[in-house]
C-alpha cells in the first residue's frame, strides 16, 4: 500500500543556542510533533554570525538528540567526559535518559555549517536510564547506489532497495527509527519500503519532489499516511531529503524546553533536580 501525503509544513526560521539561525520543521509548538518524533532543525550558513555562538552547556532529560553535520566542523564535550569531533557527514547520537549537560561548538571562523538536529522521544520506561553518547564518522555510515544515479546514506534502520539490503550503524531500539539522506538526480525515482503502523515524513532542503503526485517545496516537511512504502519522484533540478520512520510510543507528552516527560510533576522534579544539581546524578546516590 503505497503512502500519500497526509500534511505539509513550512519550516520556520528561528534562532536557538546563543542565537544560531536555523530553521525548525516539527517542534515549534506542541501540535507540530510526530510520534516519536519531537524536533527537526536545520542550519546552513556560510556567515559566521549565524552560527560561531554555538551551543553553550545546556542540560536534556527524557529523549534522544540526533545531530547530522552535513558540512563544517563541530565539537561535542558532556558532564560524563565524553568529547565528540563531529566532522563533515557524521553524527551525534545522544541518549538524554535520566540527564546530561552538554555543549556543541563550531570549531571554525568561517565557511559552509550545514546541518541537522533531531529529537526522538523516549518511552516512559526508558526516560530515567543512563545517559549515553556516540560519534559515528562519515565513513562508518553505508550508502547505497541507486541504479539511475542518485545514493542513500543510511544513518538509522536497516532498508532493502531493490535487491539491496543498506544496514545503518543505528539500529532497533524502542522506537526503531529509519533516517535516511536521499539524494536523486532529475526525474529519478526510488521506491523505499516503510513499516506498516509507523509514522513517518520527508524533509526537502533542496529541488523538488512528489509523493503520488503531490509536490514538496523546498524547506517544507511532509507526512505520511499509513502504508508499506513510499515512491518519491525528483523534479527537474533533482532532490535532497531527508526520509524518517518510527514506531509511535503513544504516551502523553509533558516539556518545557529541554525537558520531554509524561506529566507535569515530572517535569517539576527535572527543574527541581537541575536546579539542586542532581540532574544528572545516579538515582542510587540521591
Amino acid at each position: 500500500m503505497e503512502r500519500t501525503i497526509l500534511n505539509t509544513i513550512r519550516a520556520l526560521d528561528t534562532s536557538d543556542g546563543a542565537g544560531v539561525r536555523l530553521k525548525r520543521a516539527l517542534g515549534y509548538n506542541p501540535m507540530v510533533r510526530l510520534d516519536p518524533f519531537l524536533m527537526l532543525d536545520a542550519f546552513s550558513s556560510d556567515n559566521p554570525d549565524d552560527y560561531i555562538a554555538g551551543f553553550p552547556p545546556h542540560p536534556h532529560r527524557g529523549f534522544e538528540t540526533v545531530t547530522y553535520l552535513m558540512e563544517g566542523h563541530m565539537k561535542h564535550r558532556d558532564h560524563l567526559g565524553n568529547e565528540g569531533d563531529l566532522q563533515q557527514g557524521g553524527v551525534q547520537w545522544m541518549t538524554a535518559g535520566r540527564g546530561i549537560i552538554h555543549e556543541e561548538m563550531p570549531q571554525q571562523q568561517d565557511g559552509l555549517l550545514r546541518g541537522f538536529q533531531l529529537w526522538i522521544n523516549l518511552p516512559a520506561a526508558e526516560k530515567m536510564k543512563a545517559a549515553g553518547y556516540r560519534d559515528i564518522t562519515d565513513t562508518e555510515i553505508p550508502r547505497l547506489d541507486l541504479p539511475t544515479g542518485g545514493q542513500i546514506k543510511a544513518i538509522a534502520g536497516e532498508v532493502t532497495i531493490g535487491n539491496q539490503v543498506i544496514k545503518a550503524p543505528v539500529n532497533g531500539g524502542s522506537t526503531d527509527p529509519l533516517y535516511l539522506d536521499v539524494k536523486l538526480r532529475a526525474g529519478e525515482t526510488v521506491t523505499v519500503p516503510l513499516t506498516q503502523g509507523y509514522n513517518a515524513f520527508l524533509y526537502l532542503f533542496e529541488g523538488q519532489v512528489s509523493v503520488a503526485g503531490e509536490g514538496v517545496k523546498s524547506d517544507h516537511l511532509a507526512t505520511f499516511t499509513d502504508g508499506d512504502k513510499v515512491s518519491l519522484v525528483a523534479g527537474d533540478h533533482g532532490a535532497r531529503l531527508l526520509l524518517l520512520a518510527g514506531k509511535p510510543i503513544g504516551e502523553p507528552i509533558a516539556q518545557y524546553g529541554p525537558f520531554v516527560m509524561n506529566t507535569q510533576d515530572e517535569i517539576n522534579q527535572a527543574l527541581s533536580d537541575y536546579r539542586d544539581g542532581t540532574l544528572t546524578a545516579e538515582p542510587s546516590s540521591l
